[in-house]
């Protein structure tokens, strides 16, 4: 009776266990609703990584193609440096006039308004030392040192005023602060392009980088103004097609700031 006893105590025991174990086994197993909602919060942070990679992605783009645009502004200056480094003062404008003109009338030659004196040519040493210092500043251009070659225009300007390469340096420094996207002082040089020197040549390609300033500043109206001002004085031309190019860069409902 003993054996049997101990028989039904150790079959009670196992039960027991048996049923502890089950308790415990139904407490550490996690509902599957829980482990599903997990996976799917995983499966959303790498949705939104996958978003910004790709957001990353398409904003260095945009950085390359403003880089690429910049420098292609100056793709152009090697066909332009014989232009802008060469160019020497005409002489024939300031030429005295001939001993001959003495024999006019004594009465034609009253009537006569007086020309003012003409300026004294710069020396040739002179010339050659604005055209070394336009030289360094444009170097310095070519090589992408825009800081640099905007310091080389400005003292070139502040040195040689009158010089016949004022007109470059004035376009060349506007577009060295451009390139780094100092925006008012590239506009300022611009301008005074326009001013002083409207009938030079570079005077076009400065109305179109004035444009450019503009809308860069968010200044539509004064950008619109410029661009049809191109547009008008040069019709059928290409850079009319630039300048309606350009007016694509305007937000249609921007108004003026």
């Amino acid at each position: 009776m003993a054996a049997s006893a101990a028989m039904i105590v150790a079959g009670a025991c196992i039960s027991t266990a048996s049923a502890q174990d089950a308790h415990q086994d139904s407490q550490v197993a996690p509902p599957p609703s829980n482990s599903l909602s997990l996976v799917n919060q995983i499966q959303a942070m790498r949705d939104q990584m996958q978003q910004m990679q790709g957001q990353i992605e398409e904003l260095q783009h945009q950085l390359r193609q403003m880089q690429q645009t910049g420098k292609d502004q100056y793709i152009d200056l090697d066909s332009r440096i014989g232009k802008l480094e060469h160019a020497q003062p005409a002489t024939s404008a300031s030429a005295p006039a001939p001993v001959a003109a003495a024999s006019v009338t004594t009465a034609s030659a009253s009537a006569a308004p007086k020309a003012p004196p003409p300026a004294e040519p710069a020396s040739s040493a002179d010339q050659a030392a604005a055209q070394a210092d336009f030289d360094a500043a444009f170097k310095s251009l070519r090589a992408g040192n825009y800081v640099d070659s905007a310091r080389g225009f400005r003292a070139f300007i502040d040195k040689y005023p009158d010089s016949t390469l004022a007109p470059n340096a004035y376009y060349w420094l506007g577009s060295s602060y451009q390139v780094t996207q100092n925006y008012k002082p590239a506009l300022a040089a611009f301008e005074t392009l326009l001013r002083k020197y409207p009938d030079d040549s570079k005077v076009p390609e400065a109305q179109l980088r004035v444009a450019d300033c503009e809308i860069a500043l968010k200044e539509f109206a004064a950008a619109r103004a410029t661009l049809q001002a191109v547009i008008n004085a040069h019709p059928g031309t290409s850079l009319e097609k630039r300048a309606r190019d350009r007016m694509n860069d305007i937000p249609p409902s921007a108004g003026a700031k």
